[in-house]
């Protein structure tokens, strides 16, 4: 239900797991009155952090009560067919034979190298449906190639298929499928294990310490991002590629430190981050960065506005933002976020016209992602019900729903 109110499905939720509004507060150490007003719909939207402890609370992903993510918008109805096919391409049938290639140039481990980048490109580009189209495919070649050839040619194709696997689980995160999104990491993760290559593996625990987060598994997560993180420093960080990879997964314990409540100990390692993304400058750039972790100094600076919205402090992130410029490998999803959050911000501190100008850039860069964004639903909730309507806002909140 994608259209559904936080507080009606947080109602929901409750009455399934039995509980009372305080009954659930002290489960999850949110105050009753913050669940009162939820469920009253007197708040239209909850801090992260919050979030995590109703979740924990009420026995379920953070996914669960925040509906659906921008993927695709559930529709009660079964998978469809092009998710199927990614679901059968990350867990092949038992006893089957494997799929003959579909040409030979299909071996060609730069075309397919080339195909994979590709499809990150689209993924971060939010065109989910065009990644759903192509990763059974790659998927398929990519096995191929790691079994084939020299031992040389194998590994290499180990590589190849580590990081479709990766891509395949990043989309099934998107698309509100986390078991799905495990299955496909934990393969991702053997195949960069046989790969050889010291920086895929710690790639991939990034990417599974995201879905334990979106499980609201934050100590797994933090713990995870933070082993690879220092095996990473250890050896590997004396190029772009491994500080990259080391960066991101500092990153996400610092997300899981931060959804855990300690805002604190997040943004300290955030801010060594950012230290370490300036290093970045001094080194030659990555062979093909589509194909390393996202983290430079726009990314670090994307999240710590991020946190600070989540934790209340929106005149410190409207301060980190201001006057940001975006590198030009910033990907358009994490653009999208930017907006986002500096339109809470500035809900928040009571400029609703900043508000206003913000989602409208939203809007025209990404209109589908913004109309399945619970979050941007909230945030315009709050912005008509409050006391001042800019210019803009009725267009908006009509777009969304919102408007009576």
């Amino acid at each position: 239900m994608a259209n559904e109110h936080l507080g009606d499905r947080l109602f929901r939720l409750r009455r399934l797991a039995d509980l009372t509004q305080e009954g659930l507060a002290e489960r999850s150490g949110v105050s009753a009155d913050v669940v009162r007003k939820l469920e009253q719909k007197r708040k239209h939207s909850a801090r992260l952090p919050t979030l995590h402890a109703l979740a924990k609370g009420l026995g379920v992903e953070v996914t669960t009560l925040l509906g659906d993510p921008p993927g695709v918008p559930s529709t009660g109805e079964a998978d469809p067919p092009a998710l199927v096919a990614v679901r059968r391409a990350i867990m092949p049938p038992l006893f089957a034979p494997p799929p003959e290639p579909s040409g030979v140039e299909k071996l060609s481990l730069p075309l397919l190298r080339s195909e994979i980048s590709e499809a990150w490109t689209l993924y971060h580009a939010a065109e989910f449906g065009r990644v759903m189209e192509a990763l059974p495919g790659i998927i398929a070649d990519a096995r191929l190639s790691a079994a084939v050839g020299t031992g040389d040619q194998r590994a290499a194709g180990q590589g190849a298929l580590a990081k479709a696997l990766q891509l395949g689980g990043h989309l099934a995160i998107r698309l509100g499928k986390t078991d799905l999104a495990l299955s496909a990491l934990e393969r991702a993760l053997a195949a960069a294990e046989a790969a050889g290559d010291p920086l895929l593996p710690a790639m991939v625990c990034n990417s599974a310490a995201w879905a334990y987060q979106r499980q609201n598994r934050l100590d797994d997560a933090a713990h995870l991002a933070v082993h690879a993180a220092d095996g990473i420093e250890r050896d590997h960080v004396h190029n772009a590629e491994g500080v990259r990879v080391w960066g991101g997964l500092l990153m996400s314990a610092a997300t899981s430190s931060a959804r855990s409540g300690d805002y604190d100990m997040a943004n300290e390692m955030m801010r060594t981050a950012e230290r370490a993304a300036g290093r970045l400058a001094t080194m030659p750039p990555p062979a093909n960065g589509k194909l390393v972790s996202i983290f430079s100094k726009s990314s670090v600076r994307i999240e710590r506005v991020r946190l600070a919205v989540q934790h209340a402090r929106p005149e410190e992130a409207l301060q980190l933002a201001r006057g940001m410029r975006l590198s030009a490998d910033t990907p358009p999803s994490w653009r999208t976020w930017l907006l986002l959050d500096v339109a809470r911000a500035y809900t928040d501190v009571g400029d609703a016209e900043g508000a206003v100008l913000t989602l409208e850039k939203l809007h025209r860069l990404a209109p589908a992602w913004i109309r399945h964004h619970t979050l941007a639903v909230a945030i315009v909730s709050d912005l008509w019900a409050g006391p001042a309507r800019p210019p803009g806002l009725r267009k908006l909140a009509e777009f969304l729903g919102v408007a009576n």
